[in-house]
């Protein structure tokens, strides 16, 4: 499966999400590609009434984001619902937003997956991937989306912005890219910490 993830999230949010009462969080970032799917993990401690929106389109400037919500099972993640375009969620949604409203959710652990319209869920579990997975890359700044407007050359932006509203804890799933620069970096660092001990 195919995880891109560039955010920049604010110090507050990071912060939030070790509190254990439902709140409100946003994080943003950017993607590059047609096929780049932003991973996004919250919990729910108990039964609730819980939002999720983007309100990133902006008229065109950025691409026509879908998302879907995945409930987490034992080894995978499981669909619960995908949507295409709502912008009935909150104030500030463009037409072309995605987001869920979804009252008395069950507690649990949940993943949000967010990429451009029309790169939907191959299937019923996460581990399946997505429609432009075996696609090769394209960047959005040149592709054009199924809902873009010939006449104006619009949604070629990467930026996207998502909403939670009544989670207890909201946290980005790093590509795993990111995961072994990281694994790297404390590599280097724990050599350098040995050649300074001997």
């Amino acid at each position: 499966m195919n995880v891109f993830f560039r955010t920049a999230v604010a110090a507050a949010a990071l912060l939030a999400a070790a509190v254990t009462q439902a709140a409100d969080f946003t994080l943003s970032g950017t993607i590059q590609n047609h096929n780049d799917i932003v991973a996004i993990d919250f919990s729910l401690a108990a039964d609730g009434d819980v939002k999720i929106w983007s309100d990133s389109w902006q008229s065109g400037l950025n691409f026509d984001p879908t998302a879907a919500l995945w409930v987490k099972s034992s080894a995978d993640f499981t669909l619960v619902a995908a949507v295409d375009d709502d912008d009935t969620i909150a104030p500030g949604q463009g037409f072309y937003d995605t987001g869920f409203s979804l009252p008395s959710l069950i507690a649990g652990d949940y993943r949000v997956t967010l990429g451009a319209s029309l790169n939907a869920a191959n299937g019923t579990l996460l581990s399946q991937g997505f429609v432009y997975d075996s696609e090769s890359p394209i960047l959005l700044s040149v592709w054009n989306q199924p809902s873009y407007d010939p006449n104006a050359n619009d949604q070629k932006g990467g930026f996207w912005r998502l909403n939670f509203s009544g989670v207890d804890s909201v946290a980005a799933v790093p590509e795993p890219s990111t995961w072994a620069m990281l694994g790297l970096g404390l590599a280097v660092m724990g050599a350098a910490v040995c050649r300074r001990r001997g």
